[in-house]
């Protein structure tokens, strides 16, 4: 079913020592039926694309995975908020970050430039997916979401799934300032391009974040999704694009 830690449709597979009842995996553009510019794993149904493609993308990616039921999709709006799968209704809760314990649940985040964070503990008995974009991520949704684990962080394993590169991701002064401000460390993810702009690495700032929650094993990272056209969506690159989606979930 895999090859170098890749699924048929060149999707990914985690590179990371989670318990073996944890599995977690990141889709890419291939393998759905959507048509340009969705081109054709998209799996956003908040994106102009047409609803039963949508749907017939979300059911390949259920079959394909044997996922045990449909994942907790969430109404994201780079927040820090963090909602316990394990009691959400029928409607997407607004949120950027899940968890749960329940064997039967699904953590998943949409993302196309911003960075989604998986997480686990040692033990396999807890599960998160986080969405972090740098608004996200300045307002604490990583940190949240290891808060909503009732372990001890340095039981939390996390991996950082593709996003927008450190070559890639053009920032203003705000950006900088939000991060520098809470965190002088923050400076060594930015390199300033002229008077107003800078690059940022949201793989370091991630890590930084992680680190200060007190999470010691990070794995992950190392993608870009605004330079790899063939594999990634990336809505800075594109503008009109679909969305992949960051799963984990328990198996028996």
């Amino acid at each position: 079913m895999t090859e170098n830690g890749r699924l048929a449709d060149d999707w990914l597979i985690p590179d990371w020592p989670a318990p073996t009842n944890i599995r977690a995996c990141v889709t890419t553009r291939h393998g759905g039926v959507s048509q340009a510019p969705y081109a054709s794993l998209n799996l956003g149904d908040h994106v102009g694309d047409v609803a039963d493609a949508v749907a017939r993308n979300r059911q390949y990616v259920r079959e394909k995975l044997n996922l045990p039921a449909e994942p907790i999709w969430l109404n994201q709006v780079h927040s820090a908020q963090v909602i316990n799968a394990d009691t959400v209704a029928a409607t997407p809760p607004q949120a950027d970050a899940s968890y749960s314990t329940r064997p039967d649940a699904v953590c998943a985040v949409l993302t196309a430039d911003c960075l989604p964070v998986l997480y686990c503990d040692r033990d396999g008995t807890q599960i998160a997916a986080a969405h972090a974009g740098w608004r996200g991520l300045a307002a604490g949704v990583l940190e949240n979401t290891v808060n909503s684990f009732s372990c001890n962080p340095e039981e939390v394993l996390a991996w950082l799934g593709p996003a927008i590169g450190p070559h890639a991701f053009e920032v203003g002064e705000e950006v900088v300032s939000s991060f520098v401000q809470a965190d002088a460390q923050a400076n060594a993810a930015f390199t300033q391009r002229d008077e107003t702009h800078w690059l940022a690495d949201i793989y370091l700032l991630a890590r930084l974040r992680l680190q200060r929650a007190g999470v010691t094993h990070i794995a992950g990272g190392g993608y870009c999704t605004f330079t790899d056209a063939q594999r990634f969506f990336s809505y800075r690159r594109d503008q009109q694009t679909g969305r992949m989606a960051s799963l984990i979930w328990f198996v028996e």
